[in-house]
């Protein structure tokens, strides 16, 4: 974390998102083709009738005009993410916008550290549930907002929450938030084009009452072939988007706040507790979205677990490790934040 400097992390998360633009054809042409092949085996799509090369040449030759087709769609799609992305989260997670005379003290802290900054200070958010999370969004200057749970409000103290708007704000700062929403755009043009080719062939019965290609097998194995090639550079464009991001929001909300203690209690508290319903493309947004990280569910975790985390601070921010948390503080002993109405 002392080596990453934030010039080079926003340089990076900068090219990852011109990577993102230029990679997202690459990845549609190997997704299309390989459906393609898939639907001609089952005979949902006509072949040549002749050889197995005769037939992989013919789908190659479609792509012509569907790869085409795709990206206007896609264009169209990312259009209405671009303008939408924030009610579409909104709908998604049931977060609904919250102004200075509802939650004054919540929205102070969340201004004062923007003002410290000298960024225009990104529209609150809360959800109204238990959990204990908080997350960015936005694609640009005037459009970011900062997420926050009402658990996460009732459980912390000032010291805490002010921490974690500060690591949020990091991630606005780093240009984190931007290169996350167009990946999650991506991710649902790429589940929306999987779910097209599953229902067609449950619609259809697999080609049932077709006359399947005699070239059926083939073609469907290197279909899939294909298609998991599409969806491995899906995986690896998403583990571009690294887990360090996580440590330099840490670290971020350390420099902002100069507090690292409130920053490590805050995640001794959310840890174990951040559980919050949402896709994929949305968790990987929240502060915290650890599994139990065993086995390859661990390894692809989107977060690095929150031990970790603590760790790194301790070791570069001088912080104290209280240890894990043990439960709700005792009646009136409740947060300095307090809650709408």
């Amino acid at each position: 974390m002392g080596a990453v400097g934030l010039q080079t992390h926003i340089w990076a998360n900068n090219t990852r998102s011109i990577l993102l633009l230029a990679g997202f054809p690459v990845l549609l042409v190997f997704i299309l083709y390989g459906a393609q092949l898939v639907m001609m085996g089952f005979g949902l799509l006509p072949g040549t009738g002749r050889g197995l090369g005769d037939d992989m040449a013919l789908a190659a030759s479609w792509l012509g005009w569907t790869v085409p087709t795709a990206l206007v769609v896609a264009a169209i799609w990312f259009a209405i993410a671009y303008l939408g992305n924030q009610a579409i989260i909104d709908s998604i997670t049931g977060a609904r916008k919250v102004e200075r005379r509802s939650e004054p003290e919540l929205y102070n802290l969340l201004e004062n550290l923007a003002i410290s900054r000298g960024l225009r200070t990104p529209t609150l958010r809360m959800i109204e549930t238990d959990s204990l999370n908080a997350f960015a969004t936005g694609l640009h200057e005037g459009r970011y907002s900062v997420t926050v749970t009402r658990g996460l409000v009732n459980t912390l103290s000032r010291d805490e929450v002010e921490a974690v708007l500060a690591h949020e704000l990091t991630h606005v700062i780093n240009k984190d938030v931007r290169t996350m929403v167009i990946a999650s755009i991506f991710a649902g043009i790429i589940s929306v084009l999987a779910e097209l080719v599953f229902r067609a062939l449950i619609h259809t019965g697999g080609g049932r009452g077709r006359s399947k290609n005699s070239n059926a097998g083939p073609l469907i194995l290197i279909g899939l072939a294909f298609a998991a090639v599409g969806v491995a550079l899906a995986v690896v464009i998403r583990m571009m988007l690294s887990r360090t991001r996580e440590f330099v929001a840490d670290a971020g909300a350390v420099e902002l706040t100069k507090n690292p203690d409130a920053m490590i209690s805050a995640l001794r508290k959310i840890e174990g507790r951040s559980s919050l319903k949402g896709p994929d493309e949305v968790q990987q947004m929240f502060l915290d979205n650890q599994p139990d990280g065993r086995g390859l569910e661990g390894l692809f975790a989107t977060h690095p677990p929150i031990g970790k985390r603590v760790e790194a601070l301790v070791k570069f921010g001088g912080g104290r490790d209280p240890g894990p948390w043990i439960g709700p503080q005792a009646p009136g002993q409740g947060t300095s934040v307090p809650a709408a109405g």
